[in-house]
């Protein structure tokens, strides 16, 4: 049975001192490592090029280009490579500001042969970690880039031609259709609908772009969005006889955000403070500021959520068991409202106790001067 062939790691040394250079090859000889060595930082940029190290020690004090310059050098060439700073002047402050430039670790000379190969063994461990998350990231993204596509082309279109064919039907059929026959095709309608607006909710969830989200954002008062949202919910709020109170603190600073979106927040926030709430009870929605930070709270006199909910109401798909009686849904909403709010360098709390409602709290840092 043939097997598989693993690449050694290969490790790359810039000092300007032969005797570290021998050191460090006598140490690792034997290992299963690939070594190569420089004795200034231009010859070990170059190499870093051609050699594509996965472990990089790198001396501070070298003649011609600095270790801090070739540090910065080496995040510019490929950021996911591990770099250890090696040096006889070993401070505080210099192993700061070699992390500060994209070091991993620091290892002051002279140091022991178990020292290095110790470092060596921790920074090839932490390249393959790196390549790791990398891969899983990538990976992650070609999984919800072909869930968005099945559930667009595999089941939304067919589900709509179906909604399609089914209104012509019903149309032609208009006068041949006694009342049980009309009722059952509305249910279908609704039924189908349901399904078209799950497949929505799904694609919601998987196509939220952080990064688009945020080349629109520009200046806005939070008054803006929650106002929005206050009319979106308003004929709910209505045919359950629930009020809805606002309270915004004068002054506000803005927020940088997209109103667009933070009304969405705040829709989704209210729409369950108000299913999940009984007719006739009230909603109080208030936005004060705290610091550098725009807080808004929902409160409602709802269901409330158990402890055993609690830490998963963010989670895409998750319903509570409490909240299954009083309304439908698919667990989307608020995990969509943790996108957003995140993608606007906020946070999102929940306080909550069965029977004694709930209280959304959003937090959005006011935009700078």
């Amino acid at each position: 049975m043939a097997q598989k062939m693993e690449t050694k790691s290969k490790i790359l040394i810039i000092d300007d001192e032969e005797v570290v250079l021998d050191s460090c090859a006598q140490i690792l000889k034997g290992s299963d490592y690939q070594l190569a060595t420089a004795t200034d930082g231009t010859s070990g940029l170059a190499l870093v090029k051609e050699y594509q190290p996965d472990l990089i020690f790198v001396d501070l004090k070298m003649p011609g280009i600095s270790g801090f310059e070739v540090l910065e050098k080496i995040h510019e060439i490929d950021s996911t490579i591990v770099a250890v700073v090696i040096t006889g002047f070993a401070t505080v402050s210099s192993a700061v500001d070699a992390m500060k430039a994209g070091a991993y670790d620091f290892l002051p000379k002279p140091f022991t042969p178990d020292e290095f190969r110790m470092i060596t063994h921790r920074g090839i461990e932490r390249r393959k970690l790196v390549l790791e998350t990398i891969a899983l990231r990538r990976e992650k993204d070609m999984l919800r880039e072909q869930f968005a596509s099945i559930v667009s082309h595999e089941l939304k279109a067919p589900l709509g031609a179906v909604q399609q064919n089914l209104f012509a039907l019903e149309f032609d059929l208009a006068d041949l259709l006694n009342e049980e026959q009309k009722g059952k095709i509305g249910r279908i309608k609704i039924r189908i609908d349901e399904l078209l607006q799950m497949i929505n909710s799904w694609l919601r969830v998987i196509s939220v772009d952080i990064n688009k989200l945020k080349d629109g954002f520009v200046q806005l008062p939070i008054s803006t969005p929650i106002s929005n949202a206050l009319e979106s919910v308003a004929s709910l709020a209505t045919r359950k006889n629930i009020e809805i109170t606002s309270e915004i603190g004068e002054n506000l600073h803005p927020i940088l955000g997209d109103s667009l979106s933070l009304s969405e927040v705040f829709v989704n926030i209210l729409g369950n403070s108000i299913k999940y709430s009984p007719d006739g009870t009230k909603v109080v929605v208030k936005a004060e500021e705290h610091g550098n930070n725009i807080s808004v709270s929902i409160k409602d006199s709802g269901i409330g959520i158990s402890q055993e909910d609690l830490p998963h109401v963010f989670d895409g798909f998750y319903r509570g068991k409490s909240g299954q009686e009083a309304a439908s849904g698919y667990g989307i909403g608020l995990a969509v409202t943790r996108q957003i709010v995140e993608a606007h360098a906020g946070s999102i709390v929940v306080e909550s106790e069965v029977g004694q409602g709930t209280t959304f709290i959003v937090n959005l840092p006011v935009a700078a001067a």
